[in-house]
């Protein structure tokens, strides 16, 4: 009776074995991950025009247009810039804080009325407020991660996933009259306006200070995206793009000590969305088996 199992057992893991092997032999086990993987190719060249906001603004919503120019030096690996020019719209947070402040009319006349008022006024809340008219970067992209996606058995679409990393640029600007901002050495000591032989000391106001927000920032550039492919040359691009550098959004005292200066800015990531319509150029591709 052993001898009988034994010899079941045997044949059983015989047959096993031939199984795995004709198994292994199959055309899948030796088959491509994606078939008719489309290739980016070297030299071939992505132009997108592009749709970009921001996601996490405090104050102003930086939104704008403008384009990604892509040379790809292999199927993983290329080089790129992005330039977009912006506008700029109020968060709900500007619009909770600005009906609670007094106007510049109104807080003047409580200052003449020997009244504290420590808060600044609209006036000088929003004209400090900073925007991003341009803004790009200069990165090398890697794109290690691709597949298909499947509707319903039926329709398939290719995709791929990249990572970016590089040098962001922007310009910021901000417009603060000389009426509103009108303390010309903020935490200073100042001419006595009435010709007075001691200046006047430092007024720990600063509300009327410069805001010292405007100008070109450069930073750190990092940024992660899918294209899902139209056809051989088309794809749509969706893009969510980091660019980190010192900026002081609201031009106030951040630090709190009584006057704005250099020192109120901070190292800030700006968290973008961007979607666009990639072209690849030549628009023929090379395909995997």
């Amino acid at each position: 009776m052993k001898n009988h199992i034994v010899l079941a057992v045997v044949g059983v893991l015989a047959l096993s074995s031939e199984a795995y092997a004709d198994r292994r032999q199959n055309t899948l086990a030796t088959a491509v991950a994606v078939r008719h993987r489309r290739l980016l190719v070297a030299n071939r060249l992505e132009f997108t025009p592009m749709f970009e906001s921001t996601i996490n603004a405090d104050f102003r919503h930086i939104v704008g247009a403008g384009a990604k120019v892509e040379y790809h030096l292999g199927d993983m690996l290329s080089i790129g810039i992005i330039g977009v020019g912006s506008g700029a719209l109020d968060t709900g947070l500007v619009s909770k804080i600005r009906p609670s402040l007094l106007t510049q009319a109104q807080k003047d006349a409580k200052i003449a009325m020997k009244i504290a008022v420590r808060e600044p006024s609209q006036e000088e809340f929003m004209d400090r407020l900073n925007t991003m008219p341009f803004h790009g970067a200069a990165y090398v992209s890697l794109t290690p991660w691709y597949g298909k996606l499947a509707a319903f058995g039926q329709a398939y679409v290719a995709f791929d996933f990249y990572f970016q990393a590089g040098v962001a640029v922007a310009q910021l600007s901000s417009n603060c009259p000389a009426n509103i901002c009108n303390d010309p050495a903020p935490g200073r000591s100042r001419p006595d306006p009435a010709g007075g032989p001691e200046p006047l000391p430092a007024d720990n106001n600063p509300n009327n200070d410069p805001p010292l927000n405007s100008g070109f920032r450069t930073g750190l550039y990092l940024g992660g995206g899918i294209h899902v492919f139209l056809n051989d040359f088309l794809a749509l691009d969706m893009t969510v793009r980091d660019y980190a550098f010192t900026d002081n959004p609201s031009g106030a005292d951040f630090n709190a000590d009584l006057f704005v200066s250099d020192a109120d800015n901070r190292f800030i990531h700006h968290l973008f969305f961007g979607l666009g319509v990639s072209i690849m150029l030549p628009t023929t591709v090379k395909r995997t088996p």
